[in-house]
């Protein structure tokens, strides 16, 4: 399948879903990140959710983080869809975000990050069984992620299609997926 047809069919079957069915895949996606060692890792870039599109709510991942491994400083994005490039911001608390003009949260008074980065935890619309995925088609992560040196994780609320047909020279390949049935390494 292609990218547009990919795109179109995840953003219907996550707009299928009831909330009861939405809250325990999240659940149990935070079950699956439980698991990941995070010794080694001191910073942490997540995305933030669009929740009106069922996006894995990142913010179970976030609070628990918070409680679990206070240690780990999280980055989040804030886009610029003039440049489609992001920038990267401290963390500072649900109060700090506002949703912008596409109805994406964004970190209003966080510090610009612009050090390292150790894990970044990237969005997605589908992904296939050889790490790639399919995203909103604007670009920004693969412009974000050829320049960083990190483990890059993608976080899907459903399983792997079997092969994105139109992946090019740009598109950047995850390191792992985590589902709610399990983590994959490619």
């Amino acid at each position: 399948m292609f990218k547009a047809e990919i795109r179109k069919q995840a953003l219907k079957d996550r707009l299928l879903l009831t909330d009861p069915m939405y809250h325990a895949l999240n659940e149990s996606l935070l079950k699956q990140f439980k698991t990941i060692d995070f010794g080694q890792i001191k910073t942490l870039h997540i995305f933030l959710p669009i929740t009106e599109k069922k996006e894995p709510d990142t913010f179970l991942l976030i609070e628990w983080l918070n409680k679990t491994h206070p240690e780990i400083k999280i980055i989040v994005p804030k886009a610029d869809f003039e440049t489609a490039l992001m920038t990267h911001h401290e963390y500072l608390g649900e109060k700090d975000l506002k949703k912008n003009l596409y109805n994406i949260l964004e970190p209003q008074k966080g510090n610009l990050h612009e050090g390292e980065i150790d894990m970044i935890i990237i969005p997605l619309l589908a992904f296939d069984k050889l790490g790639y995925r399919v995203g909103y088609g604007k670009g920004f992560y693969d412009r974000f992620l050829r320049d960083v040196n990190a483990q890059k994780i993608g976080l899907s609320l459903f399983p792997a299609i079997k092969k994105i047909d139109d992946v090019n020279e740009h598109d950047i390949k995850l390191d792992f997926c985590i589902t709610p049935t399990e983590i994959i390494q490619f």
